[in-house]
């Protein structure tokens, strides 16, 4: 019998990654030409962490920081989206679990301020938890969204590319290359 594994588990997996390619012709219509880093799961995590009560982040602030950390053009939406949903999952299972210090996922918010459906509770759970951060919510049409969420901004900028790679597991592959075996100490270099 084959056991499902855990949210936990699935964060803690890095599966080659993180890592730099470079942009196709196919993505390059869409995202224009350079290089995408492609964080791990923890990375994301990491950032997640850090936004502080009262504040928030998004998505798109997330993929700028890791960006700009790791030199790249832009970081990968679909990864960094996928990735802040574990978390947020993981998170509900160490809540379960009676911990008290876990990733806030509630405050990273979609574009434009927008809750995220896909989280544990969906939005409601996320409002709930906002509002009682002071945080207003509103609603447009079917979404809801934070009131002046620019204004509430946290700064994820702190930090540097060695602080992110140190807190979320080892280095990058630069274009997805393999990773070598050093003689030397059995140490792995990247390519």
């Amino acid at each position: 019998m084959i056991m499902k594994k855990t949210w936990r588990e699935k964060l803690a997996e890095s599966k080659g990654l993180p890592k730099i390619v470079a942009i196709d012709d196919k993505l390059a219509r869409r995202w224009g030409r350079g290089t995408m880093y492609i964080p791990s799961p923890k990375q994301v995590d990491a950032l997640m962490k850090i936004v502080p009560k009262g504040k928030i982040t998004t998505i798109g602030k997330i993929r700028e920081t890791l960006a700009a950390r790791h030199g790249t053009t832009i970081s990968c939406p679909i990864t960094t989206g996928l990735f802040a949903w574990i978390a947020a999952h993981a998170a509900e299972e160490d809540a379960a679990e009676g911990k008290k210090r876990i990733t806030p996922y509630w405050r990273t918010l979609k574009a434009d301020g927008e809750l995220n459906p896909k989280y544990p509770g969906g939005k409601t759970r996320s409002k709930m938890l906002l509002e009682a951060e002071g945080h207003e919510i509103i609603r447009r049409a079917n979404r809801m969204i934070v009131k002046d969420f620019e204004k509430k901004l946290a700064n994820i900028q702190v930090g540097t590319r060695d602080d992110c790679i140190r807190r979320a597991g080892p280095g990058i592959r630069r274009f997805g290359g393999p990773k070598k075996k050093s003689l030397k100490a059995g140490k792995t270099t990247a390519k």
